[in-house]
């Protein structure tokens, strides 16, 4: 065997392997962050695994046929979350639209209009350079210091826009503001005005501080609308992973009519079933005890009291649902069980589950879970804050 073909053997095993992330949920922490990577730059994956073939296509001999299976194999796996989500896309539109009827877009939003649930030709695009100010205020002082938001505005003054409040993940003991701002530049591009909110971590802030900053939040950008330019009346919740807990938990709970929405990205929604069904890549169980105090036995009200799925009721906001069928972190059966909750209280509601994805998938912005969650989200937002 000669080294060109050793060489390409070698990285058509490598590419194999690593296209197995897409197939199957990582067993352990490190790969599920490589997971992201493969399953939402996989047509990268795709690329790769075709100019392999390319090259190995003219070559004769046993290990050059064996590079062209695996490189077939590549590119048959790399290619399912992008197809997979072109056929979700198909159905999107209608789906949302007989979840949450559609309105007219805002008088600000972009005059583009609504997008295509997923385009080939975005999963290659660079972010552009979003004409956006963002300017961090302090909302809430506590003994351990001020908590800060960022608030995303347009230079360009306009009408009184509606509030987008997002609040980041990290098992509620870490995580930034700043995490995946992606979004708030362009929710600020249709119109919005999007507030990402700082909180306090357990264990030194357990339950119930992180619910409390967040209602301290919504307070205060309540009284401060006027001077942003934001309606106090037009609110909506997002929330990503632990932060998609946070925001279920205040929208149901606070039953403020000027929350006209939420969206969880991947939420914990039934704490009894995460600490009955662990997660296999992290000490869920141990976070859980540090958030909320103690185990289900020995907590059990707390545990109750942080279940977004026990508070809904015949006036619980409408809510989008985002997330993963391989999820290792947080399982889909969480978003699942809290979908078939609201069907069963009549409220409007939509469950967008990706079965390629995983725990953080619109880590990738312009990535098949990226462009999906995006467009889903635009929808919700121009039917719920019109």
């Amino acid at each position: 065997m000669t080294t060109g073909a050793a060489l390409r053997v070698a990285a058509a095993a490598v590419l194999g392997l690593v296209s197995l992330l897409i197939l199957f949920r990582a067993p352990v922490y490190p790969l599920w962050k490589a997971e992201i990577a493969a399953t939402e730059w996989s047509y990268y994956l795709a690329i790769a695994g075709v100019v392999l073939l390319l090259l190995t296509v003219w070559k004769r001999g046993r290990f050059s046929r064996l590079t062209g299976v695996f490189s077939v194999l590549v590119i048959c796996i790399a290619s399912t979350p992008v197809l997979r989500g072109m056929s979700i896309a198909r159905r999107l539109p209608s789906r949302l639209d007989a979840a949450f009827p559609p309105a007219l877009p805002l008088p600000s939003a972009s005059p583009a209009g609504r997008p295509r649930p997923l385009r080939l030709r975005t999963l290659f695009a660079r972010a552009g350079a979003p004409d956006v100010q963002v300017q961090a205020a302090n909302y809430a002082s506590r003994r351990s210091g001020f908590l800060q938001l960022d608030l995303y505005r347009s230079r360009v003054p306009g009408v009184e826009q509606p509030i987008v409040i997002v609040v980041h993940g990290g098992s509620w003991h870490g995580g930034d503001r700043k995490d995946l701002p992606e979004l708030n530049y362009y929710l600020v591009s249709r119109g919005y005005l999007v507030a990402a909110i700082s909180y306090r971590f357990a264990p030194e802030f357990p339950d119930p501080a992180a619910t409390e900053d967040l209602e301290a939040a919504i307070e205060y950008l309540k009284s401060s609308a006027a001077r942003l330019g934001g309606d106090s009346t037009r609110i909506a919740l997002v929330g990503r992973s632990a932060g998609g807990h946070l925001v279920l938990l205040s929208a149901y709970r606070k039953r403020d009519a000027a929350i006209r929405g939420v969206v969880a990205f991947y939420p914990p929604t039934d704490q009894f079933y995460g600490y009955a069904h662990p997660s296999t890549v992290i000490p869920s169980r141990q976070i859980l005890e540090d958030y909320i105090g103690g185990t289900p036995l020995s907590n059990t009200r707390a545990y109750a009291r942080n279940s977004p799925i026990g508070f809904v009721g015949p006036d619980s906001p409408p809510t989008l649902l985002i997330h993963g069928s391989k999820d290792e972190l947080v399982a889909v059966e969480q978003s699942r069980m809290l979908a078939g909750r609201l069907s069963v209280a009549h409220r409007p509601h939509l469950l967008l589950e990706l079965p390629w994805a995983t725990h953080g998938c619109d880590y990738v912005f312009n990535g098949p879970c990226g462009q999906l969650s995006t467009y889903a989200i635009a929808g919700f937002l121009e039917s719920v804050l019109h």
